[in-house]
């Protein structure tokens, strides 16, 4: 995707949890711009990050988590610095995110239509009841689920249905951007596939802007335009999806593609990469990745690498003076 109308600037972000062994430092020095229209995959392994920078971005990070320093600028406005009167008036009718597990997520005291006439009159009290569930009904059935279905509970509702009516929720106030925190994990392959094909239907029905936040690769070699890799807090590379694909930088994003299963089954066994994901509470000095890098330097453990960026390209790697 070219370049075009950045709409989400994130700027040296550090995210921490203070805990009863010390800090966990969730984010270190994040910085990514977010390009009106198109979709952004975040992908690592299971604490990098991923979700936290999500959360974030929406200001939902769950106690002790505080953001401690950075900028998170959504068309010039610091959300990071906003109060929550201010705050109201974003989330959730500009940027809306759609969390992992519906099931957790809905009340399961509430109907469908309760729960979508909850969201509408929390942004907008000048909607009366029956017009929000008729904005409610009209969502549902662009959905492909019957607005005959209001009346109805999530245990009611497939797995499949209740991430549709979480991404009902999200849209129904019609927001410019929207996060999607591992939508698929709770889903078969065959309803996953679907929800992905929605996902990229209601992207271009709505004009999304979509972050897609994920460890499964499948996924944004499907849907994303661009690529962010995160490791230990941190940004590793940045790439369009098929460059990153066809020719990854950072060591850690080789390990990352290299892990995939190959289905041609010409490989003998199963890549893996040695050692384990850093002790966020006190990580490693340098670059968090070098004590599982097989090409690591002895600059690589005494200080972090800088970013370069070139032809659409940002990489964090002492190996790197340019991108190649």
């Amino acid at each position: 995707m070219g370049a075009g109308e950045t709409i989400l600037s994130i700027k040296g972000l550090h995210v921490e949890f203070p805990i009863s062994i010390g800090t966990v430092k969730a984010l270190q020095g994040v910085d990514l711009d977010i390009v009106k229209g198109e979709v952004m995959g975040l992908v690592g392994e299971s604490g990098c990050g991923k979700s936290t920078l999500g959360f974030s971005i929406v200001r939902l990070l769950r106690p002790p988590g505080r953001i401690t320093s950075g900028r998170i600028d959504y068309r010039g406005r610091n959300v990071a610095g906003m109060d929550e009167k201010e705050l109201l008036r974003i989330r959730g009718r500009r940027i809306a995110m759609v969390f992992q597990d519906p099931l957790t997520s809905l009340n399961p005291l509430f109907s469908i239509g309760q729960h979508f006439v909850e969201t509408i009159r929390t942004h907008d009290r000048a909607v009366t009841k029956s017009r929000a569930l008729e904005m409610a009904g009209d969502m549902l059935e662009s959905l492909g689920i019957s607005r005959q279905r209001l009346g109805e509970y999530p245990h009611q509702m497939s797995g499949g249905m209740r991430q549709r009516i979480m991404i009902g929720l999200a849209l129904v106030m019609r927001p410019e951007l929207l996060i999607a925190d591992e939508p698929t994990t709770a889903l078969d392959v065959i309803v996953e596939a679907q929800f992905l094909d929605l996902l990229e239907e209601l992207r271009g029905r709505f004009d999304l802007t979509v972050i897609l936040i994920t460890h499964n690769l499948g996924n944004v070699a499907q849907l994303a335009h661009r690529i962010t890799v995160m490791y230990g807090g941190t940004i590793v590379e940045v790439a369009p999806a098929g460059d990153l694909f066809r020719r990854p930088l950072h060591p850690y994003t080789e390990g990352l593609l290299a892990s995939i299963p190959n289905i041609r089954l010409d490989r003998p066994r199963l890549v893996t990469m040695p050692g384990s994901p850093p002790d966020l509470v006190d990580p490693p000095a340098g670059c968090v990745f070098h004590p599982r890098c097989p090409r690591a330097m002895d600059v690589c453990r005494r200080e972090r690498p800088p970013s370069v960026s070139g032809d659409g390209r940002t990489v964090s790697c002492w190996l790197y003076k340019e991108v190649p």
